[in-house]
């Protein structure tokens, strides 16, 4: 490194071996994401994935084919060390179906922002005269970098509004934090920071990363007579409620309906969402995730009748073990 006001900041080596590791960060969060997809009940958490799966491939595009233009083979990744690698690692563990806030909290408020300081420091020293090209790719991560970090904030304020989630992500946010600061660092040469991470005023609610963040139960236009039937199910499923549920099971149905609700509260239940509904000719097939213990799908097919609404089928679709 000179202080030479036309001299580069970094050699032409090393600026090319700092740039296959920006590669490999953005490679590894493009894999990472794309894997957690399929993991992700909550529509504005999978989407917001699936969009930032796009962003990450181009920009690790950017960097391969800037590879060749510093003298080095192109689209080459190289970690920063193995610590690091290990890092990535440990990022991409949490697979199971009911950690979604712990793997954005990992993405969103960890990775991309060390990202993204990286991205800004490099760019503050980065020669106009020599380094035009370098710049641009920089300046173009830097802006989608600062848009994502905003959405997957916003979106993992939402998921995380219950204190247990809430304390899940940022417990699991402290431990990425430290095995992150025991690493070579992202550009390879031992620094470490953080992108400030956005204020709630800061952050829209809609904006071109999000889609509209899921509301509980009212969010699908369900008639109001039904809305308020499913509501006041949940609630009972809630208190562990057997006798509550009776009030909306159909008389036919009372044998399957009731053993899928027994099996039900086992365990405690602490939330109860609806992820889905649709209209099937005078019926309603809703799916609601109950949260508690172990994590359920129950899919309820409900029946309008003389007595309200009622379920004439109820089926638990799936099953994930508890945090």
């Amino acid at each position: 490194m000179t202080s030479h006001k036309l001299a580069a900041a970094f050699s032409v080596e090393a600026s090319a071996k700092r740039i296959r590791h920006y590669r490999y960060v953005e490679e590894r969060m493009m894999r990472i994401l794309g894997g957690w997809i399929a993991l992700t009940p909550e529509l504005s958490a999978k989407l917001l994935l699936g969009r930032h799966v796009w962003d990450c491939a181009q920009h690790a595009d950017l960097w391969g084919k800037r590879l060749p233009e510093l003298r080095a083979p192109a689209q080459q990744s190289e970690p920063p060390g193995e610590a690091f690698a290990r890092f990535t690692n440990r990022l991409e563990s949490p697979g199971d179906f009911h950690r979604t806030a712990e793997r954005l909290a990992g993405v969103y408020r960890v990775l991309k922002p060390a990202l993204l300081a990286a991205y800004e420091g490099h760019l503050a020293v980065a020669n106009p005269v020599y380094e035009p090209p370098t710049r641009r790719i920089l300046q173009r991560c830097i802006e989608e970098e600062r848009r994502h970090v905003a959405a997957g904030v916003a979106i993992l304020r939402h998921l995380a509004a219950r204190p247990e989630v809430a304390a899940r992500a940022a417990a699991w946010e402290s431990r990425l934090l430290d095995e992150l600061a025991r690493t070579e660092g992202i550009g390879g040469d031992g620094a470490h920071a953080r992108a400030p991470l956005p204020s709630p005023d800061e952050v829209p609610e809609v904006a071109q990363d999000l889609v509209q963040l899921e509301k509980p139960v009212g969010r699908f236009p369900l008639p109001d007579d039904l809305a308020r039937a499913v509501d006041a199910q949940g609630r009972a499923l809630r208190a562990g409620d057997p006798g509550a549920l009776e009030r909306w099971v159909a008389p036919g149905a009372r044998e399957t309906v009731l053993a899928a609700y027994h099996e039900l509260l086992r365990g405690p239940v602490s939330d109860v969402t609806v992820v889905a509904s649709a209209r099937l000719g005078y019926q309603w097939q809703i799916k609601q995730r109950l949260t508690g213990a172990a994590t359920r799908v129950l899919q309820t097919r409900w029946l309008a009748g003389d007595a309200g609404w009622q379920v004439s089928e109820a089926e638990i679709v799936r099953r994930e073990p508890g945090p």
